[in-house]
């Protein structure tokens, strides 16, 4: 969990990230009436970082989030390495579809990993790989947000060296963006197939003989 140590090195992106996560959530508590069950999974999850009380009305949380987040600065994450015996890795999570999102979650939680989200929103991931060591990103390509997957998959492996799984149901898509993906799992999927792209992604290399 968030452990409060976060280096000042803000980008002009990282600062553009947070910027449209206040704006959206400032627009959005001021009237409550708009907030949609995505927004309020989004900032359950940012809040979660945080170890703060999820199970509040977005109303209530959103003030306690963000003034962490404008306290801190994202921090410059070292290139994640797998360790050659760890089962658990730590995993973020972007599904623009809620119940699929939940499921997949419950999927990698019960498999041993730890779940950074979900989220539904680039924006709001982006700002979380901020605040994170990451193993693998776990990406849809089709977001409802403006920035597309694709291009959140692209921006994250550029700062941050994570790799990338898409998940997605939309092969011309997923396509696109095969030159920075580990792994592609086209929808729809099994829990296995999601299970089975993390195994071969954080298996040993093998050496030939």
């Amino acid at each position: 969990m968030f452990d409060g140590t976060i280096t000042d090195h803000t980008t002009a992106n990282d600062r553009a990230n947070l910027d449209a996560i206040l704006a959206r959530y400032d627009g959005l508590t001021a009237a409550p009436e708009t907030i949609t069950p995505e927004d309020a999974t989004d900032l359950a999850a940012l809040a979660g970082i945080f170890d703060l009380d999820t199970t509040r009305a977005p109303t209530e949380l959103w003030p306690e989030v963000r003034a962490v987040l404008t306290a801190q600065a994202p921090r410059v994450a070292e290139n994640p390495v797998f360790a050659e015996d760890a089962a658990t890795l730590t995993l973020l999570v972007v599904e623009d579809d809620p119940e699929m999102a939940q499921d997949l979650t419950a999927l990698l939680v019960e498999a041993g990993h730890d779940v950074v989200g979900p989220f539904h929103s680039a924006e709001a991931a982006e700002v979380a790989a901020g605040l994170h060591t990451i193993d693998v990103a776990l990406l849809d390509i089709n977001l409802s947000g403006a920035t597309d997957g694709g291009t959140l998959g692209r921006s994250l492996k550029a700062r941050w060296g994570l790799k990338v799984i898409f998940l997605s149901g939309d092969v011309t898509a997923a396509a696109s963006h095969a030159d920075i993906a580990e792994a592609m799992v086209i929808k729809p999927y099994r829990g296995a197939d999601v299970l089975a792209a993390l195994e071969r992604l954080s298996a040993p290399e093998q050496t030939a003989s």
